[in-house]
């Protein structure tokens, strides 16, 4: 399949697999789950996680070094558009000036959701304040389309609710996304085990996010390696092009044109 890379503003990457720091049980199988998927974008939420905040407290940092993965701050938790914007500064400043983000405002505490007005919002500001903006978004495509407008470098729609491990559960709108869609499409949010990462990529997908599918695991750090395998075969299938749908089957070995016809 040769070098098979995607490009995000202005780094490239070879992984398709991101992959969250949230909800394992120490540091020790953060670092294990992250190294066992592979990814090279490793998403952290500012307000939950201490990279740097908390000099006397152990960083995530220290195991996840930014020399070795390329750190995507993160909004997660925030509810408005100052919160979001504050954090993402706060981010730049912890991170040497590092402007790459991950952008979420929600709009509902029980589904998380995105707020999408306020998410446009806080995009256009931040974009800017200099940052390159990565959108966790709603799989709106009329919305994905205002984001990429206002300078977002990628849109990460949702496939289910966060969390949930519902899989993806509107193909159709993630198409119409894909299909129209000038700069990277993420699935962010929904994936429950490698074959929705699998799904998600056999429609186009860029990449896939993810956090919880992993972190929720029984054994979280052979679920990332799963995952790893997921978004690949997916992305290897994609690439070669499926056969396409019939309403009835066709012989593997066809009788048609052979040495020993009646």
């Amino acid at each position: 399949m040769g070098t098979d890379s995607f490009k995000v503003g202005e780094r490239v990457f070879s992984s398709r697999l991101l992959v969250g720091t949230g909800k394992y049980r120490d540091l020790t199988e953060t670092r294990l789950a992250v190294e066992a998927s592979g990814a090279e974008v490793v998403t952290v939420a500012v307000r939950r996680s201490n990279i740097g905040q908390s000099a006397d407290e152990p960083s995530l940092l220290d195991v996840i070094r930014p020399d070795d993965y390329t750190i995507l701050p993160n909004t997660a938790g925030c509810f408005s558009t100052e919160e979001a914007v504050r954090t993402c500064r706060l981010a730049r400043e912890l991170l040497d000036g590092h402007d790459l983000v991950k952008l979420e405002v929600l709009g509902d505490e029980k589904t998380l959701f995105p707020d999408v007005a306020a998410t446009l919002e806080a995009a256009e500001l931040l974009v800017r304040d200099g940052f390159q903006v990565m959108v966790y978004t709603s799989d709106d495509p009329i919305i994905a389309r205002h984001l990429e407008e206002s300078g977002c470098v990628a849109v990460m729609p949702l496939a289910a609710p966060i969390g949930s491990g519902l899989g993806i559960r509107n193909p159709y709108n993630l198409l119409e996304i894909i299909d129209n869609a000038g700069v990277p499409v993420i699935v962010d949010a929904g994936v429950g085990t490698a074959s929705d990462a699998a799904v998600a990529m056999e429609l186009g997908c860029d990449a896939v996010l993810m956090n919880t599918a992993i972190a929720a695991a029984s054994h979280p750090v052979l679920m990332a390696s799963a995952m790893k395998k997921g978004v690949e075969a997916g992305r290897e299938a994609f690439l070669a092009g499926r056969m396409p749908r019939k309403r009835y089957a066709s012989a593997s070995s066809p009788v048609d044109g052979t040495f020993f016809q009646a």
